[in-house]
């Protein structure tokens, strides 16, 4: 799944891989690549509910968020609701054992400039590569179990989800930031970064020409470490129509933190 695109005066050119981890893969994730939006949402449940559950939060994005200019934060806003709503009917229908992540970059305008609308409940991620730095730009709902350090994978027993879409009160974390020429974006699902460390995931993304072999060489190597889950990547590159390169856009950190659950949108300076 590849693509250029050209999206308010932003030029972005896209790919997507997905692969199966082995006989314990749920094919539980899901994505879409079609600007305005790129999400990755990564299901559980039992009976083959987190499938389900993934496909509707995508299918939530699709119907809210036109598709070929840049989305507003209404747009967003009522997709994580209407992805809350659909899914949270599928947790009450196996008493709460359903649920999913979702992890994404939104093409939106603030201040009359291109930002990344990012987005994040659960532990799937989205990480910037730019100027050869890896940087996070999400964090992890997860807390460790039965003694377990912190900051782990859902697919290892020491750590547990504390949000997920359709569980009742979660919201998703959200930041703005500016696009900027040259970065290169990648969201991913937890069956990546589980068997994969940072430093892998920058080189390869660093090392990789096109997104499409970034997205497969990636796969590939969770694959080969013996991921046990599915694994989905989206790999963005930023060609043009976005900001110089400069030192403050670098970091998660210089962002613009921003409320997309409240009936008035907050817009608050980091």
């Amino acid at each position: 799944m590849t693509g250029r695109h050209e999206l308010g005066g932003v030029v972005l050119v896209t790919a997507a891989a997905a692969g199966s981890g082995g006989s314990d893969a749920t094919g539980a994730d899901a994505c879409r690549v079609a600007p305005p939006v790129f999400v990755v949402a990564d299901g559980t449940g039992p009976r083959g509910t987190g499938g389900t559950a993934s496909a509707a939060v995508v299918a939530a994005f699709t119907a809210e968020v036109p598709a070929g200019a840049p989305a507003t934060l209404d747009h967003v806003r009522r997709a994580l609701e209407r992805a809350h709503a659909e899914v949270g009917a599928l947790a009450r229908d196996t008493g709460g054992r359903t649920g999913s992540t979702v992890t994404g970059a939104v093409l939106t305008v603030h201040e009359g400039r291109p930002h990344w609308l990012v987005l994040n409940v659960g532990d799937s991620r989205v990480y910037r590569l730019l100027r050869g730095e890896l940087h996070r730009l999400t964090v992890d709902h997860t807390q460790p179990s039965d003694g377990g350090r912190a900051g782990g994978r859902r697919g290892d027993a020491r750590d547990a989800l504390t949000r997920t879409v359709g569980a009742p009160g979660a919201t998703a974390d959200s930041w703005l930031l500016p696009v900027v020429d040259g970065e290169r974006l990648l969201l991913c699902s937890a069956g990546l970064v589980r068997v994969l460390a940072d430093e892998t995931v920058q080189a390869v993304l660093a090392l990789s020409g096109a997104p499409a072999t970034a997205a497969s060489a990636l796969v590939g190597h969770a694959s080969r470490a013996g991921t046990g889950d599915d694994v989905t990547v989206v790999v963005v590159d930023v060609l043009s129509g976005g900001r110089s390169p400069g030192l403050d856009d670098t970091s998660r950190g210089t962002g613009t933190r921003t409320d997309t659950t409240d009936d008035d949108t907050r817009v608050v300076r980091r």
